[in-house]
């Protein structure tokens, strides 16, 4: 099947077959290996990207759904810049311990930032609960998302 569709603001075009998941698009068609793979089957959410503005797990989305869609993954979120607020907060605030939840809890808490810019404890959490971290115990990474949403930046992105 022919694929087009926009990945980290850049057009692509590629041929895989339908069968194929997003995440195998991503890491294999593409070589975008950032977005990590964990249990494949949407239960720990390293392999989280942005469709359309909507925060799924890469596992899950074959590869037909992206047709003529927007993916934006952690590559992207910086662009040309070094890091985001919300990426320099989670480093400042310890968020990041053995870093493979780390893409997926960023695209997370990206996801909800794009949509609700000054969330509760309450709903960053929910908006995270789909992440599974066994490192950090999650106080660290609702805290840095907390203070990316008081900088009041992260919804274009770098600082």
């Amino acid at each position: 099947m022919r694929l087009t569709f926009t990945v980290n603001g850049r057009r692509r075009g590629i041929e895989v077959p339908a069968t194929t998941r997003l995440i195998d698009v991503l890491r294999v068609h593409l070589g975008m290996t950032d977005t990590k793979e964990g249990c494949s089957e949407g239960e720990c959410g390293a392999c989280t990207v942005i469709l359309d503005g909507k925060a799924v797990n890469s596992c899950l989305v074959l590869a037909p759904q992206v047709n003529g869609r927007d993916v934006l993954t952690v590559e992207g979120l910086a662009g040309d810049a070094e890091l985001t607020v919300l990426q320099a907060k989670f480093i400042e605030h310890g968020a990041i311990q053995c870093g493979y939840c780390t893409p997926g809890m960023l695209m997370s808490a990206k996801a909800l930032l794009l949509h609700d810019p000054d969330p509760s404890e309450t709903e960053i959490r929910m908006a995270l609960a789909g992440n599974i971290c066994r490192c950090t115990g999650y106080t660290a990474i609702v805290e840095a998302v907390q203070d990316a949403a008081r900088a009041g930046v992260e919804q274009n992105g770098p600082r």
